[in-house]
């Protein structure tokens, strides 16, 4: 009961409207980041899978209501893999594929132009492939994938910047 009583005042929700300290509040700090285009060659399919990511941190950081005056920068590097799970004996196609993302980031204080975070983080998930009698829903699985995929690595990212913004680690 005592020890409860002398940390009381140290904590804080992270997603609260208020900081105990009188800091902005959360959303307003995360709004400030700007979210660099993702370097990926024009017309693959990881340039698809960069505009998704890039467009999930955007809402994930801002709520869709557009950035403020950018304080931070956030660069992302990423790489993505497929690979077969199960493999038909028969056909000799694949059941179930996974997909993998791999990201570096960093983010970069724009006033000072100092790196307080630099990280890596990663996502795999699988998805079914049909036989060949449905030509299409391989290419709309590995897709769903990718976006599913794309929302697991946005909410590691914005988890880690909400944790350096509220509590500076």
């Amino acid at each position: 009961m005592l020890a409860a009583g002398v940390t009381a005042g140290c904590f804080q929700p992270l997603y609260g409207d208020r900081s105990a300290d009188g800091r902005p509040a959360l959303r307003d700090v995360l709004s400030a980041v700007r979210v660099n285009p993702i370097d990926t060659p024009n017309g693959t399919p990881e340039a698809r899978l960069a505009v998704e990511l890039r467009n999930q941190l955007l809402f994930d950081l801002t709520g869709g209501s557009g950035t403020s005056s950018p304080t931070h920068e956030l660069v992302i590097r990423m790489t993505s893999n497929r690979s077969s799970v199960i493999v038909d004996l028969t056909s000799q196609r694949p059941d179930v594929e996974n997909f993998g993302v791999d990201l570096n980031y960093a983010v970069r204080e724009l006033a000072t132009g100092k790196v307080v975070i630099q990280s890596t983080t990663f996502a795999r998930v699988s998805y079914d492939t049909p036989g060949s009698e449905q030509r299409f829903a391989r290419l709309r699985g590995l897709r769903d994938a990718e976006n599913r995929a794309a929302k697991v690595v946005a909410d590691h990212i914005r988890n880690r910047l909400a944790s350096y913004f509220i509590a500076g680690t």
